[in-house]
């Protein structure tokens, strides 16, 4: 129990000083981890642990990671990916796969070997590239969807990887006894789990695809229609814990019912969340998920770091520095390559090309495979091994250099060419996503001709299989503008994301056709601040319309007449522009708010004044403090009751 507690502190105590001081630095909270890891190894050594069974049981953040990847998935936008994830995922598994067995091969390697060294090599590291991604918000970018793709097809591959290496056997090559004797304590790695689940290792071939068949049908089936009112009865006990126990439930048991059919685990959790996409009960299950993802998948990149063999390293330093340099390139060029096949442009082909540009987790697994099988010798296992760590440890420095190289030389999202814009409308809509979605839907359900102009190029495939009339380009090309009949237009939405391409493209609309209505989303109050210094003032804060609605109901609900909820809510909105003007006035862009001697001062009289209006009324709001107010009419409030209604 001692050992155990002492273990835990030291695991915590290195990730909780490590991740915010590498954040603080721009290095990302996964090389934070990983830096914990080898300062903390020596400890770890000392105390005779074996980082390898800790790193089997921390894997189990990859498939709660894939779990909530899943959940964000609908399975429209999967099949939508479906040419992707094995086009674009088999092409780089097959390739890399290829090259690596051919540089192996020249370097005196039988064939046998080769090649399971190129499908160890051929993988990326799924747990660090999403959680970079995410972290980074570049999931949902046309390069972050690529790599998830191949990522996926990776997890896949992984099956038949396992079933084919045995083939490879060579034994004659391979002196069995001292192989043994070098495994030691690798022998963890082979058989971690004390227990064989694997029901269908007897089975013939077709039983035991009608096994298979059946889990996967299993997953699916009780996704749809048993864990609802699993979950409503759940909910009626009261228990948060308890939820939070049967969402742990949930995904331990498809992990182990996968297993049990020999499949990947993270495969049947991810194919799971897809099917829990549209469900109720998804925000919760993503909430109560979600820290341990956290916590399992930074306590597996400590076990990267702290499990690197600083001995072997040092001793063959300029060998295995090469093989993981000279692997990260290979890897590069191939990705380079099938990222100009596919259409991937400008920023995007360089951040799909970098982030994948390493080995993966599941090449610790395959190499100890590899080695219980008698297909690579333990020497050559051990210096892979120390290449696939390296290279996972490098994956934040790829990150940094897309950050601060790649991603300055592209204003724009992207540089493929822009669709022809053949049919150009009354009504600009920069940006379609959920938000200007909505305002397109409403103008055109009202019979007003749109133009709608979005950039990401995944996403418009799946908007159009819908039927939607949208032009593929960044809108704060002027060229595109000009297309989309800027010059003849009677108004522009903008909704797109990014602060600063908000702000580029108001300031052009403004200087260049300065008589053109402009709506603009505003990202947050400081942003209302920039626009209206750039001389937009129709300007929407993109959660404050929603959250007043919000307000008026909690009105309602606490015994207050819909009339006078619409009043109040009337009022809070006129004040609060009303703030915003006069906070516009003081506002430097150069200096921050907190800073800034004059915003403070301007501040601080508005709350004072506020405070006034509650210590001397009792309320800053008040429908019937007006003079001229009476109760309302019943035509009036019937009208507003039904205007309620329609809304929902």
């Amino acid at each position: 129990m001692n050992e155990f507690l002492l273990l835990a502190f030291v695991f915590l105590v290195s990730g909780v000083i490590a991740v915010p001081v590498a954040s603080r630095f721009g290095l990302g909270s996964v090389l934070g981890y990983l830096i914990a890891g080898i300062v903390i190894s020596p400890v770890l050594h000392a105390l005779h642990v074996d980082v390898i069974s800790i790193q089997h049981f921390a894997e189990f953040g990859v498939v709660m990671m894939l779990f909530l990847v899943g959940l964000e998935l609908e399975p429209a936008m999967l099949w939508a990916m479906r040419a992707k994830l094995f086009g674009l995922g088999g092409l780089q598994v097959g390739v890399t796969t290829a090259l690596v067995m051919l540089v192996a091969m020249m370097f005196g390697q039988p064939w046998p070997i080769a090649l399971a060294i190129g499908l160890v090599l051929a993988l990326s590291s799924t747990a660090i590239v999403l959680q970079t991604l995410n972290e980074k918000g570049l999931m949902k970018s046309d390069g972050g969807q690529a790599g998830f793709s191949v990522l996926l097809f990776q997890d896949i591959a992984v099956i038949p990887m396992l079933a084919f290496i045995p083939l490879l056997a060579m034994p004659e090559l391979i002196d069995v006894a001292g192989d043994v004797t070098a495994r030691g304590s690798h022998d963890t790695q082979v058989d971690h789990h004390g227990l064989d689940l694997n029901i269908v290792a007897g089975l013939q071939g077709w039983q035991a695809a009608l096994v298979t068949a059946g889990a996967i049908a299993a997953v699916i089936l009780g996704g749809t229609y048993l864990t609802r009112p699993i979950f409503r009865f759940i909910a009626m006990a009261g228990l948060r814990e308890l939820f939070v126990a049967t969402a742990l439930l949930f995904v331990i048991g498809i992990a182990l019912l996968m297993m049990a059919v020999g499949l990947s685990p993270a495969l049947g959790t991810f194919l799971a969340g897809v099917v829990l996409a549209n469900s109720e009960y998804r925000h919760e299950l993503e909430s109560d998920i979600d820290p341990f993802r956290g916590l399992l998948l930074g306590l597996f990149f400590i076990t990267v770091g702290a499990g690197i063999n600083f001995g072997l390293l040092f001793g063959s330093f300029g060998i295995v520095i090469g093989m993981t340099l000279g692997l990260i390139a290979l890897k590069f060029g191939v990705l380079l390559a099938l990222a100009k096949l596919f259409k991937l442009t400008g920023s995007n082909k360089w951040l799909f090309s970098l982030s994948l540009a390493q080995a993966g987790e599941f090449g610790f697994v395959l190499l100890s495979f590899t080695v219980a099988n008698q297909v690579i010798p333990q020497p050559v296992a051990d210096q892979l091994l120390l290449v696939v760590a390296l290279s996972m440890l490098l994956t934040p420095v790829l990150f940094i250099i897309y950050e601060k190289l790649i991603v300055p030389r592209f204003a724009g999202p992207d540089d493929q060419p822009p669709d022809e814009v053949d049919e150009a409308g009354d009504i600009i809509i920069a940006g379609h996503g959920r938000y200007g979605g909505i305002v397109n839907r409403m103008l055109r359900a009202a019979g007003y001709s749109t133009t709608v102009l979005d950039y990401s190029a995944s996403h418009l495939e799946v908007l159009r299989t819908f039927g939607f009339k949208i032009f593929y380009g960044d809108a704060t090309r002027t060229d595109l503008l000009h297309a989309a009949g800027i010059h003849n237009a009677k108004l522009i939405v903008i909704a797109i994301d990014g602060r600063e391409q908000i702000n580029t493209l108001v300031r052009y609309v403004r200087k260049h056709h300065p008589e053109l209505p402009v709506v603009v989303r505003a990202v947050d109050r400081q942003h209302v601040h920039d626009l209206y210094a750039n001389g937009c003032h129709h300007i929407i804060r993109e959660t404050f319309d929603s959250s007043v609605r919000t307000g008026r109901t909690a009105f309602e609900l606490l015994g207050v007449h819909p009339f006078q909820a619409e009043l109040l809510a009337r009022k809070f909105t006129e004040d609060d522009r009303h703030i915003l003007k006069e906070m516009a006035e003081v506002y430097d862009p150069d200096i921050p708010n907190h800073e800034n001697t004059a915003y403070i001062e301007k501040s601080r009289i508005l709350m004072e004044e506020r405070e006034a209006q509650i210590f001397g009324k009792g309320k800053v709001y008040s429908a019937d403090s007006d003079a001229g107010w009476a109760p309302p009419q019943k035509k009036d409030v019937d009208a507003i009751e039904l205007h309620h209604k329609e809304r929902g």
